[in-house]
């Protein structure tokens, strides 16, 4: 995994493990890969793999079974709502970065409908 410099890693890899539960890579119920396993994977410090855990914990993400590891959440709820959520961030920043190139709501959203169409 190539990492941004400008964001801390362990966001990126928030986002990455989000991104795999979202796309069904990850499924409902599944282990996730040891803190070192995963730490040694993605050629990180094993600390930077704790908090990742520790914050997907934290979110209702995923969920630790004492001396069995930690698991992907079930709830469906959860999982639309993950993918909701980094939607809506990719519509922030897309939103954001026209806005500072002048468009307005109403450009914005004829730009979207036009690139729709060539789809």
């Amino acid at each position: 995994m190539d990492f941004d410099t400008r964001i801390p890693i362990y966001l990126q890899i928030i986002e990455k493990i989000k991104k795999e539960i979202t796309l069904g890579k990850l499924k409902k119920g599944e282990k996730l890969p040891s803190v070192r396993s995963m730490a040694s994977e993605l050629k990180v410090n094993v600390n930077t793999i704790q908090r990742v855990y520790q914050e997907l914990e934290r979110e209702g993400i995923t969920s630790t079974q004492r001396g069995k590891g930690s698991f992907v959440t079930e709830d469906e709820e959860m999982i639309s709502k993950i993918k909701d959520d980094m939607a809506k961030g990719l519509i922030k920043s897309f939103v954001e970065g026209m806005k500072e190139l002048g468009y307005e709501n109403k450009g914005i959203v004829k730009s979207i409908n036009e690139y729709m169409k060539e789809e």
